[in-house]
């Protein structure tokens, strides 16, 4: 493995935007390097460990973490919530203690971003969103890789997402906003994205020259677009509103009538699972405009960068807490 000097990295990922543009760049390079090099990087963190506690199910970001870890050198510990003590009424904030003394960061795959916002702040160690109800960054970074890889680049590039406004929304958000693209996002009115998180993600559109708009339509939010993005249309843990979920989204199903609105060149892209003949048609996610299996594989190139940037940037660089 050839030597590299990497800059500083931030203690957490919470959310894309904890990241910059720098060091998402500097992120995509290196697990390209580790893309083209699997083996190359199994002596990077060995002896280490990477503590994985998942309240939601998961295929992808468990077995891409795991795999992820395994190619650093890591022990992934993969773990339950029936599993931990957390149900016997330990504390969040004891649990973080806990496991930063034996694991070098802490995977959470949860329902509350406060929950991940306990544990960091009470963690030694690195603490990775995994997914939450309201951000999906490790889902955003394999999508900037995924975009790199078709396009050669990410400023300028036009991304249109059609559906609700989820985490992979609001992730999207942010993550085009930092790399100088230009997002539009269609959702129903009420089934739009947090404005809060979009005025954010507007600051730092302005600062790194992309674009974001909110629309309804999705006609027009498609046309002219390069990536065509969905999303289920209904998340986990929003099972109780299914039918009003449902009937809201029909409207915005990816098919080839609304693909056929976009550039000939545009790619179509989803996080799966993919619900057929819900927000997407057979024939687009399986024909050959979709970059849905390089997508998916792309989360373990990203998730080892990940790893390895806030490990060895933790270690040389951060600050954090002392557990007593």
């Amino acid at each position: 493995m050839a030597t590299a000097t990497y800059m500083q990295m931030p203690n957490d990922l919470l959310r894309i935007s904890d990241l910059s543009a720098s060091q998402i760049a500097q992120l995509l390079d290196l697990a390209v390097r580790m893309r083209d090099a699997p083996g190359g990087w199994t002596d990077s963190l060995r002896g280490q460990s990477v503590a994985c506690f998942f309240e939601k199910p998961s295929t992808r970001t468990r077995v891409s973490f795991a795999a992820a870890a395994y190619r650093l050198g890591m022990q992934p510990i993969l773990l339950r919530p029936d599993e931990l003590q957390l149900g016997r009424g330990e504390t969040l904030a004891d649990t973080a203690r806990v496991l930063s003394s034996y694991a070098s960061a802490i995977v959470i795959r949860t329902f509350a971003q406060h929950t991940l916002e306990i544990i960091a702040e009470e963690a030694s160690v690195p603490v990775i969103n995994a997914l939450s109800d309201t951000h999906h960054p490790c889902q955003a970074l394999a999508d900037l890789l995924t975009i790199r890889d078709y396009f050669g680049r990410l400023d300028e590039v036009r991304l249109t997402y059609v559906g609700e406004g989820n985490n992979v929304a609001h992730s999207l958000l942010e993550a085009g906003a930092l790399m100088g693209m230009h997002v539009t996002m269609a959702t129903p009115p009420q089934l739009a994205p947090n404005l809060r998180i979009v005025a954010q993600a507007n600051e730092l559109a302005r600062t790194h020259g992309g674009s974001l708009r909110l629309l309804s339509a999705p006609i027009a939010a498609v046309r002219d677009a390069q990536v065509v993005y969905t999303d289920v249309w209904v998340s986990m843990g929003a099972e109780a509103q299914q039918q009003e979920h449902m009937a809201a989204l029909a409207p915005y199903q990816v098919n080839p009538v609304l693909l056929a609105h976009a550039r000939p060149e545009a790619i179509f892209m989803h996080c799966l699972p993919a619900h057929r003949g819900q927000e997407v048609t057979p024939d687009v996610i399986d024909g050959p405009q979709s970059q849905v299996w390089r997508q998916a594989a792309n989360r373990m190139h990203t998730e080892q960068a990940l790893l390895y940037l806030l490990v060895t940037g933790t270690a040389a660089y951060g600050s954090r807490n002392r557990v007593t």
